[in-house]
């Protein structure tokens, strides 16, 4: 068996028609031509995210008890994005090719121009004046070779209205994040729970961005799945630095000993002083290894107090926390977030595989067991008789455990391709040789050999 180096530029393209081929992610609107940055998730698309998902909400939620989970509204009171500052801040500086209009992210434009020469720079954050002269003191064109307009912020929230007559309701605004929900619930949490500090408030929902992306399948769309919680702590009591050096740990347990990324793929970046965003005092990215180089994945920062206290000088409302013996405090926060539809294409680089077996190609996804939208799959040798029989026994005892498909159509190499470019841990065949010794033969998805196993024995494997 050869194993092929196929991490390169054409293996997101490679990914993207594997995930429409075989139902994982589709182009949204398709039939109408399409919508840039927008996708739907396929069967097992959906599959795949949602044990993400779950992964997630067992480390971080379930299995603790100091971070209690809540769902908030996607549209909020247009006053939480003014206190949290996302109306002022919340942005992206744009260029515009002054020949066909078309626009594009000057970070993106100017640290594209730079890796094309060989050298990394990061200048997300940059003020507008910055970045317009970068690009004129180095000549940056755009991708069509003509000359930019000058730089421009472009606020990132998408806009809405809420009221039963067109343009007599109120603007409101898709949340551009899930934090402020969780921030907007501190007080309601306390109240009902009365939990002691330190303790985290977690969701996992929608945010919409209105920005200008790259296309790089779900690494960057319109809307998208965030997994995120807000950990409160007192700073007279806890040191930030610890707590923030302890999640940093977690976050990288959960990407390579939860989710099964490479160790080698992924490392932790530290944001510049003027790459902060408005609220923090220290952010670090965990970044993987794209085919087009270290993007980030997940995102630690420090936030201080800065929500609370804006939420509560424009409320009106009292956002503290108060011991048993009356000591009030604001408490600071340590926020871990985790892009979730990131997290899909993530998952799907890092486990595209392409070998060669008995002189026939092959393509496979090497996903973690406990991410594979299938975990077993049921193949009968033939559709009829006690061989099916048998086989539908087995699916019918196996599916409450765990997901298994039972697949009946087509020659047993074409099933095999099927469950190996899902990324189906194992295959089981059931032929005639089984009904006399109660044994099926059993398909390893990565090394594909085959072995004898007692029927009783299947549940075990996964």
């Amino acid at each position: 068996m050869a194993q092929q180096d196929v991490y390169n530029q054409d293996l997101l393209s490679k990914v993207t028609a594997l995930c429409k081929r075989r139902g994982f992610i589709f182009p949204s609107c398709e039939i109408y031509g399409g919508m840039a940055n927008t996708y739907d998730y396929g069967p097992y698309g959906v599959m795949l995210k949602e044990n993400i998902r779950n992964k997630w909400l067992q480390r971080f939620i379930r299995s603790r008890a100091d971070i209690h989970q809540i769902e908030s509204s996607i549209i909020l009171n247009p006053k939480v994005w003014d206190a949290s500052g996302h109306v002022a801040n919340f942005a992206d500086v744009m260029v515009e090719d002054v020949v066909n209009n078309k626009r594009y992210r000057a970070d993106h434009i100017i640290e594209d121009f730079f890796e094309a020469k060989g050298e990394e720079v990061k200048v997300d954050g940059l003020p507008a004046e910055e970045l317009d002269k970068m690009i004129k003191d180095n000549g940056i064109l755009s991708p069509d070779g003509n000359e930019f307009g000058p730089a421009k912020k472009m606020n990132l929230l998408f806009k809405t209205e809420i009221g039963i007559v067109e343009g007599e309701g109120s603007e409101v605004y898709l949340r551009g994040e899930i934090a402020q929900g969780i921030f907007l619930n501190f007080k309601n949490v306390m109240d009902s729970l009365s939990p002691k500090l330190p303790f985290g408030i977690g969701q996992t929902g929608k945010a919409f961005r209105n920005e200008i992306t790259k296309g790089q399948f779900t690494f960057r769309t319109l809307e998208f799945d965030l997994m995120e919680f807000e950990y409160f702590f007192d700073p007279e009591e806890n040191d930030w630095n610890e707590l923030f050096d302890y999640w940093k740990e977690q976050m990288h347990e959960f990407a390579v000993g939860d989710i099964g990324l490479s160790e080698e793929r992924v490392r932790w970046r530290t944001h510049d002083e003027d790459e902060l965003s408005h609220y923090s005092d220290r952010t670090e990215d965990l970044e993987f290894q794209f085919p087009w180089g270290f993007k980030e994945s997940f995102g630690l920062a420090y936030r201080t107090d800065f929500d609370l206290k804006n939420h509560e000088e424009n409320s009106g409302q009292t956002l503290v926390y108060t011991y048993p013996q009356g000591k009030k405090v604001t408490p600071h926060v340590i926020e871990p977030s985790f892009g979730l539809s990131r997290m899909v294409t993530t998952v799907l680089c890092d486990a595209y595989r392409e070998d060669e077996v008995d002189g026939s190609e092959r393509v496979y996804l090497d996903l973690d067991a406990g991410i594979a939208p299938v975990k077993m799959a049921i193949l009968p040798l033939v559709k009829k008789g006690e061989v099916m029989e048998v086989a539908q026994k087995i699916y019918d005892e196996l599916k409450d455990k765990f997901s298994c498909e039972l697949l009946e159509s087509g020659s047993i190499g074409k099933r095999y391709r099927k469950m190996d470019e899902i990324g189906t841990p194992y295959c089981v065949t059931v032929d005639f040789d089984g009904l006399e010794d109660g044994t099926v033969t059993v398909r390893d998805r990565n090394t594909a050999e085959q072995k004898r196993v007692k029927i009783q024995e299947l549940a075990g494997l996964v």
